[in-house]
């Protein structure tokens, strides 16, 4: 058998809704790569500004699925059904945009160690990012690759199951041994497999080579709202925080070095960036004591 780098034995799984405004750079960059097309799976949830028609066009795989049916757990897992020889699925959002012609290539290398469960790639500011955001993507993203192991919670604490599949590939072997994606989660899933697969003596593997173009503007209502969530799924997955240690070591770290980046390149946003600071530890907190259930909608 050769190596995973093979690209005969990939697929490409991207989930969609109203995808259109990206879809022209995305598609570009994932015609890059050499994949062929019936490689790449685009699941779409009742777009409605020809996302469908675009992928079908490029002569991609399309699935609908109903919008409420939408789960970020749920349809991960339901997808890969329709690649049953693939050894390295692929997840791709549909706003990640792959930032070289190798990308993949650089990514899959890491799946030659057998250890090795999964792999995420660098996500880099998107060029219009302003500084928080920007700071957020290279505090997270940072430019050195590592390997993490169960034993790197001893070091690195609840950051050992840091990932993000808007630009992860899994072992297909590694996803089934720990149950593949929660199909009932609505958030958090890479965060949950992650630790799966660290429970179960897999490695994760994040490869800052391998680059997609990926950050996010967020208001301060969403930042409050997305830590919300963190909270929510922290509450209903209780031995995240049981087994990795809480986050808020963490946390208080990207604060750290978020005043300084700032202090930097941006003095006057750092009365923005304190306030969004206190709203992520109000929706974390919040979402903590809200039932868990709402997360699973």
């Amino acid at each position: 058998m050769g190596t995973m780098t093979d690209l005969a034995s990939i697929a490409l799984i991207i989930p969609t809704l109203n995808g259109a405004s990206w879809w022209d750079k995305v598609v570009e960059a994932v015609r890059a790569q050499g994949l062929e097309p019936r490689q790449v799976l685009v699941v779409d949830s009742q777009s409605e500004d020809g996302t469908v028609e675009l992928a079908r066009d490029c002569g991609f795989l399309v699935e609908q699925i109903g919008r409420t049916s939408f789960r970020h757990g749920g349809t991960r897992q339901w997808a890969l059904q329709f690649f049953p020889r693939a050894q390295i699925v692929v997840y791709l959002t549909q706003d990640a945009i792959l930032a070289s012609e190798n990308a993949l290539a650089k990514l899959l290398p890491a799946f030659d160690d057998p250890l090795v469960g999964a792999a995420y790639g660098r996500q880099l500011p998107r060029s219009l990012a302003n500084p928080i955001e920007r700071h957020a993507r290279l505090y997270n993203y940072p430019p050195a690759s590592t390997i993490r192991s169960l034993e790197s919670t001893a070091t690195v604490g609840f950051k050992a199951i840091f990932f993000s599949n808007s630009f992860g590939a899994y072992r297909r072997t590694a996803l089934e041994q720990v149950g593949g994606f929660p199909r009932e989660l609505n958030f958090g899933e890479d965060t949950v497999v992650a630790a799966r697969l660290l429970q179960h003596q897999w490695k994760i593997a994040y490869v800052a080579e391998a680059q997609a173009y990926h950050s996010h503007a967020y208001s301060c209502r969403e930042e409050f709202q997305r830590y919300y969530r963190i909270g929510q799924l922290h509450a209903s997955e209780p031995w995240l925080v049981r087994d990795f240690g809480k986050a808020s070591g963490e946390g208080r770290r990207f604060v750290v070095s978020e005043m300084k980046y700032l202090c930097r390149h941006a003095p006057w946003l750092i009365p923005e960036a304190s306030i969004r600071t206190a709203l992520k530890y109000l929706g974390y907190k919040r979402g903590v004591h809200s039932t868990w259930r709402q997360l699973r909608y």
